[in-house]
C-alpha cells in the first residue's frame, strides 16, 4: 500500500503494518516518519530493535534470521534495514522478496530507502514489499510550498507571523533564507521557539534570528528562470559560487534549458500542441507549470542568441578565449558568473534589465559547529 507523508499519523492511529517502507532524499521528513514508526511501535510492545545496513559483503541471511526469530525475552520485535544506495543487488531483492512473503505478527520490518526512479519503483523486490506492508514516499518540499511549510512548523510550537502582507514578507524571507536546507531550516525554526515567547512573531525578530542557512541546487535554476525569478536566480548564483560549484557545471545546467526552450519554440511555430512537445522534451514538476509563461515571454531570436553566448562562456570557463578574435562587442563579461547571470537572464527577464546585480564573490565558505554551511 502507498501512504502519503501527511496520511501517516491517521494510519498509526488506526494500528501498525507489519512492514514500512520509507523512502526519499528529504532526511529530515525521512527521520521524522520513522520516529513516529519507532515511538508508536514502542507503545504496541516492539521493544527488542535490531538494526542493519546494507554494505559490501552484507550477509543477507542474518537479516532473515533476525526477522523470523524470537526474542530472547519474549519481546516484539523491531528490525530496521537501511539501503543507502537503493541498490540490494540479485541476492538482496530475493532476500526482499522471501522477507515481504514472511511477515510475522511479532515482528515490524522497517526499511529505509534513498530516493527511487520509476523503474526501481516497479521491480519485483519493489513490489512485494508494497504490496505487503506500506510504502511511505518522502517528497521534498518545492520551493513554491516552503513559506507555508515554514508556517505549519511554527504553528506546531505555538508561533505564527503577522497577518497581511508583514506575515508574507516574513515567511517569504525565512523561505530564501533555509532554501535546499531543510535540516537547517527545522533548526532554525526551533530557535525562533527558544528565543521568542508563544503568540506572533514580527518581521524584525524574525530578520535578526534566522541566519541564512541556504543550500542551492544546481539542477533548480532553471525553475528560477522560467519563473522569470531575478531575485532568486541571483540569490543562487551567488550561493552557487560561494559553495564553490564548478561554472562549467552551472553552464550546463542553463544551457540545457535554453535548448530545451528553443527546441520547443520551435516545434510550437510548426504547429505541434503543447503538451505533446512538453512529455516530448522530458519537461515534468514544477517546470511544467512554468514552461508556458517562458516561452511566451522569450523570442526564439532571443534563445539562438543566448547559446551563442553560451558558446563563449564555454570557452571561457574552460580557460580559453572567451570570444571571438576582434569582435569585443561580442565577448562576455571578465567575469564567468557574471557571463552565466547574462545567460541566465535571457530567459529570466529577456525584455527588462535586472531588477538586482549579478551574483559578487564571497569570501569560502567554512564548516559551522552544528554542520552548516554558511552560503
Amino acid at each position: 500500500m502507498q501512504l502519503r507523508l501527511e496520511a501517516l499519523e491517521a494510519h498509526l492511529a488506526r494500528g501498525l503494518a507489519g512492514l514500512y517502507v520509507v523512502y526519499g532524499d528529504e532526511h529530515l521528513l525521512a527521520q521524522e516518519a520513522c520516529d513516529r514508526i519507532r515511538a508508536t511501535a514502542r507503545a504496541a510492545g516492539f521493544t527488542d530493535r535490531s538494526v542493519f545496513t546494507v554494505e559490501r559483503g552484507f550477509d543477507w541471511s542474518s537479516l532473515l534470521g533476525a526477522s523470523q526469530s524470537m526474542s530472547l525475552f519474549g519481546d516484539r520485535q523491531l528490525v530496521e534495514l537501511r539501503i543507502p544506495s537503493g541498490k540490494p543487488g540479485k541476492e538482496g531483492a530475493d532476500a526482499l522478496k522471501v522477507l515481504a512473503g514472511a511477515v510475522n505478527d511479532d515482528v515490524l520490518t522497517m526499511i529505509t530507502l534513498p530516493r527511487l526512479d520509476a523503474a526501481t519503483q516497479k521491480s519485483a523486490w519493489f513490489t512485494a514489499l508494497a504490496d505487503a506492508g506500506v510504502a511511505l514516499k518522502i517528497d521534498p518540499v518545492e520551493r513554491a510550498q516552503l513559506p507555508n511549510w515554514v508556517g505549519q512548523r511554527l504553528a506546531a510550537q505555538g508561533q505564527r507571523v503577522a497577518a497581511g502582507e508583514e506575515g508574507r514578507r516574513a515567511l517569504a524571507f525565512i523561505a530564501e533564507r533555509v532554501e535546499g536546507n531543510l535540516l537547517a531550516a527545522h533548526q532554525e525554526i526551533q530557535k525562533l521557539g527558544l528565543l521568542y515567547p508563544a503568540g506572533t512573531l514580527s518581521f524584525e525578530q524574525i530578520q535578526d534570528a534566522v541566519l541564512n542557512v541556504a543550500r542551492y541546487d544546481v539542477f533548480k535554476l532553471n525553475e528560477a528562470m522560467l519563473a522569470g525569478d531575478v531575485g532568486r536566480l541571483s540569490r543562487m548564483l551567488d550561493g552557487l559560487r560561494g559553495e564553490g560549484e564548478a561554472a562549467v557545471l552551472v553552464l550546463w545546467a542553463v544551457v540545457e534549458e535554453v535548448r530545451t526552450l528553443l527546441r520547443i519554440k520551435r516545434g510550437v511555430a510548426a504547429g505541434k500542441p503543447l503538451a505533446m512537445l512538453v512529455r516530448e522534451n522530458r519537461v515534468w514538476g514544477p517546470r511544467e507549470r512554468l514552461i508556458g509563461p517562458a516561452l511566451s515571454r522569450v523570442t526564439e531570436g532571443a534563445l539562438e542568441k543566448a547559446l551563442a553566448l553560451a558558446a563563449r562562456l564555454d570557452r571561457q570557463v574552460k580557460g580559453l578565449s572567451g570570444g571571438t578574435p576582434g569582435n569585443h562587442r561580442n565577448d562576455p563579461p571578465p567575469d564567468p558568473w557574471d557571463g552565466l547571470f547574462e545567460l541566465a537572464m535571457t530567459v529570466a527577464a529577456p525584455k527588462n534589465a535586472p531588477s538586482v546585480p549579478p551574483p559578487r564573490p564571497r569570501p569560502a565558505a567554512t564548516a559551522s559547529a552544528s554542520g552548516r554551511r554558511p552560503v
